[in-house]
């Protein structure tokens, strides 16, 4: 594939491309400086210019071992925990797909954040219930929020791909801010998870869909990159063909998917988020947690949110699928729900 190294003088001109409004003009002299020291960055590839040796627990303990990566890890492993906790509350991860804000572009919010507050209500009440959202809308509209996208090192061999995930940040490419670092613990520390979101073009919004890609190592992900020495592709096919369990972080965990279009597509994107949650060996709530619905069918996108108004029984709906999912996740804790046992996966990939 071709070359993606950059000259000097196209480094410079797209670093500086963050520097264009004249309140920067008096500060040429120190913008020149920096970006000496990001072209010094970039030129020698580092990637994690701050790491410490890898230490005990892992498969190389003299390993300089990203302390990015490390802050990740322990940001999941205490997720777990809370997870884990016996008597803790009952944790429900909201999820927003939507691109739409008012505080952007649009000038107005997101019928997906309507929908997810009518089921954020049916909570409220619920004394054994603590609420984590992800708005996805952040990332257009919010200074520094940033998901990069999967370089699908899974592809190459499935130990190359770390969980979480280690590609970002990457400093000398000036990939930062990578919000999957906080996102990743958020998913872990959820006993249930409820996606609501519109239909783009009979598909996932970007921003779900960048979500949904880097979510890719909690499904078979290796937990220790000291083991294929950080990106070793060789290293990494070794390990997968002498055996890998592709192991399933967030395995057992209840959903709940409600989709919404104005015109077509909702009914594929349903089906493609719950096969893509169950192939993650996360479990469906029942069927009264699965929608998709057409608000406003055909009308003018104008008038979407008064169609929404208008459309009570779609709240309702809502409200029914959050209460089945929270029963749901009470009948789990109680013991009373049964999740397949089905032995040894034969195809595991």
């Amino acid at each position: 594939m071709p070359d993606t190294a950059l000259s000097r003088e196209v480094f410079d001109r797209r670093f500086r491309e963050r520097f264009v409004d004249p309140a920067f003009d008096t500060l040429q002299a120190e913008i020149d400086r920096l970006a000496d020291a990001a072209w010094d960055a970039y030129s020698d590839g580092r990637k994690a210019p701050r790491t410490h040796k890898a230490g005990a627990g892992y498969a190389d303990p003299d390993y300089d071992l990203s302390d990015d990566w490390r802050a990740s890890k322990a940001a999941i492993e205490a997720a777990q925990r809370q997870h884990d906790e016996p008597g803790g509350p009952l944790r429900l991860l909201l999820i927003n797909g939507s691109s739409r804000s008012e505080h952007t572009c649009p000038g107005e919010m997101s019928k997906s954040w309507r929908l997810l507050q009518m089921a954020r209500a049916q909570f409220t009440h619920a004394d054994d219930v603590e609420i984590e959202v992800i708005d996805l809308s952040r990332l257009s509209s919010e200074y520094g929020r940033y998901i990069h996208p999967c370089k699908a090192c899974f592809s190459t061999a499935a130990p190359l791909c770390n969980w979480p995930c280690s590609c970002y940040p990457n400093h000398g490419q000036g990939q930062v801010q990578d919000w999957m670092a906080e996102i990743y613990p958020m998913w872990v520390r959820a006993h249930g998870v409820m996606i609501v979101t519109p239909v783009n073009w009979f598909q996932a919004p970007s921003p779900l869909k960048l979500m949904i890609d880097r979510l890719v190592c909690a499904d078979g992900g290796n937990p220790d990159p000291t083991s294929t020495q950080g990106k070793d592709a060789e290293r990494a096919k070794q390990l997968e063909l002498k055996g890998w369990d592709y192991p399933r972080h967030l395995a057992g965990r209840l959903f709940s998917v409600i989709v919404h279009g104005d015109v077509e597509g909702a009914e594929n994107l349903r089906r493609i988020l719950v096969d893509w949650l169950g192939s993650m060996q996360l479990e469906p709530a029942g069927g009264a947690t699965q929608l998709d619905r057409y608000i406003g069918y055909y009308k003018p996108y104008a008038t979407s949110h008064e169609d929404l108004d208008a459309d009570t029984a779609i709240e309702e709906e809502v409200g029914i699928a959050a209460k089945a999912l929270l029963q749901s996740l009470r009948d789990k804790r109680a013991g009373k729900w049964s999740s397949p046992d089905t032995g040894r996966d034969p195809r595991p990939k």
